[in-house]
């Protein structure tokens, strides 16, 4: 399905970024769903970044050294990786009691951009995505974050992605999944990139699958920073 609706997009971007655990859906039956460290679909990530010369992003229940853990792989062109475990376990559906909690925080360099790696549930916990400002620079200029996050809780991610874009002075992109997964669930979606002023800078549909294609203007977010330099006043302290 995947590759169908690559051979849909006439020129590809710079990244394409999947949901979370899109190959399955979102799942604690792990040791039925699970894939090795580097498994199949990571290799199928790696071949569509080499074919189509871009970094191709999403997370995979994975199973490494025992464990399992929802990690967002971001593969490039050439098929070096970076990963990222997440950090925020989704008690309510005892995720928790399943995969092993990600403890590092990952940010990504790609084209000038600095970019810091999210899931689902850590959007709630605006401490673990803290941007911070020293000597002129910034930690990260674009958050991400991949979703199956349900439609019955809609309100709570459409103000908190703003929040985050807001709070941190960064671009925020969200990538959910759409659609009644296997428990009668919905998910409604929104997939959506909104600038550090925290408006919206292009959405999908609501309850339909579609393919988003935006656009984000690093010398936007430069200029904004530069005229409203908000993280000289930030709190500068670590949480342990």
């Amino acid at each position: 399905m995947f590759d169908q609706k690559l051979r849909t997009i006439d020129s590809f971007p710079d990244l394409i970024v999947f949901p979370e655990m899109f190959n399955t859906g979102f799942t604690m039956k792990a040791s039925r769903f699970c894939e090795p460290a580097e498994g199949p679909t990571f290799h199928w990530i790696q071949e569509k970044a080499a074919e189509y010369k871009c970094v191709i992003a999403g997370s995979i229940l994975t199973e490494d050294g025992g464990h399992y853990f929802n990690r967002m792989y971001w593969v490039r062109p050439d098929g070096r990786f970076d990963f990222y475990d997440k950090r925020h376990l989704f008690r309510m559906g005892n995720e928790h009691k399943t995969m092993t909690q990600g403890n590092h925080q990952k940010i990504v360099e790609f084209k000038g951009w600095k970019i810091c790696l999210q899931i689902c549930y850590d959007l709630r916990f605006p401490v673990w995505s803290r941007n911070r400002y020293k000597d002129g620079i910034y930690a990260y200029d674009l958050l991400i974050y991949v979703a199956n996050w349900p439609a019955m809780r809609r309100n709570a991610y459409l103000s908190l992605l703003k929040a985050r874009a807001i709070e941190n002075q960064s671009c925020v992109l969200w990538v959910n999944r759409v659609g009644k997964d296997g428990h009668g669930v919905d998910h409604s979606g929104d997939t959506m990139g909104i600038d550090a002023y925290g408006n919206t800078v292009a959405v999908a549909r609501p309850d339909h699958e579609q393919l988003l294609t935006l656009t984000l203007a690093g010398s936007e977010l430069l200029n904004f920073r530069d005229k409203f330099r908000v993280g000289l006043d930030w709190d500068d302290f670590r949480v342990l």
